[in-house]
């Protein structure tokens, strides 16, 4: 919903795409309540103001979460105390779906149930205005100056509380955006695993009713997820990369808690990174579709779209981190992909809001329009662009003192050489971004949610990343040395086929 807005009172804190908070301790029906409330509170001044015409409805919708569900409806009875329609899902739902849902009719957006790729323990909550996309930081500030508007005392009243399907239509949107005819013709074997969450019989059902032959795993509810994270990284994706090899599949698919992210696996088992993907996606729908358009991505996402966009003659729009930055750029401009580094995606003539499902459809589309396997149409793609880039990631876990003290200093004595590289120049849109040219960078960026530093480093070589890591390492921890605490880096998220 929007970035670091905390109302004291309530410890409610609203990071950048929405409230999470573990179950029963912070997230608990009283709070559930006050968030639901406050969205109200908008709504009447926002949409309600001056009282003329209908009052347009709000749509309610859940993860397949320890009580998700009863959060939704818990919330949708608070809207209708305040004489605010609103109506619930008649099943857990993906994101992307009942943002689509927002904008098929007149609507005041719609409020979603999620704590999307965070382990089971968390639930969260989303709003989604009527234009389909996250909530604006101007939007979040509203609401979170209504946070203390719920009377003393308050009680939900038990009043009953309409459904509606959400599915049809955002299927329907998707016939329109995904060429299923030729998915279908293509004789693609594809692996799905739902990893129990909301894309269960989204988007199998899509590729079955296309006559593709797939494989489904996990698709039934469980608010454990197995036990692992309904998040599509490698290390939950075991048994989907198993399944890729041993039928010898063309391709393996997945999506997290909310689909709102998705992970691939090519014909080798490989996991291919969310870094890859944009750049594939990005690739398909000037190279196969014909499209054009910006290409916008987020500021710690890799720059192999850069190269391509010099290649296509597109323009390349920069954002700080957050899929709501993107999705602003998507309301404004002809954009022909927007995209993070974390598996958020969405293309042109969509929403403007994350969706893995079309992530992955397109990704099967591309595949059979090139009518190869997936690792060559990837070694194709960086034969065309000239050069190899490699990314990774890192954390710094940090106390709050600390990371604010490190970051003081980084902004105020910048490193000048890292690496035996110079820095060339820092952005300082969202953290600090250290260029020594314009494909060789590293970016440091305080979490908007945890108290850790995020690092993300890409160059054009192993090599080049690893020199620049280990002495970015070196002067960090002489910096600490000054402050009580301390940090360290956690092991990296290493993208080992590159990007």
């Amino acid at each position: 919903m929007g970035t670091n807005t905390v109302n004291k009172s309530s410890e409610i804190t609203f990071g950048t795409d929405g409230w999470r908070a573990i179950i029963a301790e912070q997230f608990t029906f009283a709070n559930v309540e006050r968030v639901a409330y406050a969205v109200g509170e908008y709504i009447r001044h926002s949409y309600y103001a001056g009282g003329q015409g209908a009052r347009l409805p709000v749509l309610v919708g859940y993860d397949t979460r320890f009580l998700a569900d009863r959060f939704a409806y818990h919330a949708a009875r608070v809207l209708i105390s305040m004489g605010v329609p609103a109506r619930v899902s008649c099943r857990d739902v993906p994101t992307p779906t009942i943002a689509w849902s927002v904008q098929v009719e007149p609507t005041a957006g719609a409020l979603q149930l999620t704590a999307s790729h965070n382990p089971p323990e968390y639930c969260g909550i989303k709003y989604i205005p009527h234009y389909a996309g996250p909530a604006t930081n101007a939007i979040t500030e509203q609401i979170a100056c209504y946070l203390d508007r719920i009377p003393e005392g308050y009680e939900v009243e038990p009043v009953p509380v309409p459904t509606f399907d959400p599915q049809p239509p955002y299927l329907e949107a998707l016939k329109e955006r995904v060429d299923l005819e030729l998915i279908g013709r293509s004789g693609l074997k594809v692996g799905y695993d739902a990893n129990y969450s909301t894309s269960r019989d989204y988007l199998d059902r899509v590729l079955k009713e296309a006559g593709v032959d797939c494989t489904v795993l996990h698709d039934w509810r469980d608010p454990l997820f197995g036990g692992g994270m309904p998040e599509p990284k490698p290390q939950y994706l075991k048994d989907l990369i198993s399944l890729v090899i041993e039928k010898k599949l063309d391709v393996g698919l997945a999506t997290d808690g909310d689909a709102d992210r998705f992970g691939v696996i090519d014909e080798t088992g490989a996991y291919l990174s969310p870094n890859q993907l944009l750049c594939l996606v990005g690739r398909h729908l000037v190279k196969n579709r014909g499209l054009n358009g910006t290409i916008v991505r987020t500021v710690a996402t890799t720059h192999m779209l850069d190269r391509l966009a010099e290649l296509y003659g597109l323009q390349v729009i920069e954002t700080p981190v957050g899929f709501k930055y993107v999705g602003e750029h998507m309301r404004s401009a002809d954009v022909l992909i927007g995209g993070e580094e974390s598996g958020g995606i969405s293309v042109k003539g969509h929403i403007p809001e994350k969706d893995g499902i079309l992530g992955n459809l397109l990704i099967v589309e591309m595949m059979a329009c090139e009518r190869s396997p997936l690792s060559r149409i990837w070694a194709k793609l960086q034969e065309e662009a000239g050069v190899r880039l490699v990314g990774r990631r890192a954390d710094l876990h940090l106390n709050a003192t600390t990371q604010r003290g490190l970051m003081d200093t980084l902004e105020s004595s910048p490193f000048a050489e890292v690496g035996g590289q110079k820095v060339s120049r820092i952005g300082r849109d969202d953290g600090l971004k250290f260029y020594f040219d314009e494909l060789n960078w590293f970016l440091v960026r305080p979490s908007g949610t945890e108290p850790m530093i995020r690092l993300y480093f890409e160059g054009t070589s192993v090599e080049c990343v690893e020199t620049v890591m280990a002495d970015f390492q070196r002067q960090v921890d002489e910096i600490l040395a000054r402050y009580n605490g301390g940090g360290k880096r956690a092991p990296s998220d290493k993208v080992e086929s590159g990007v």
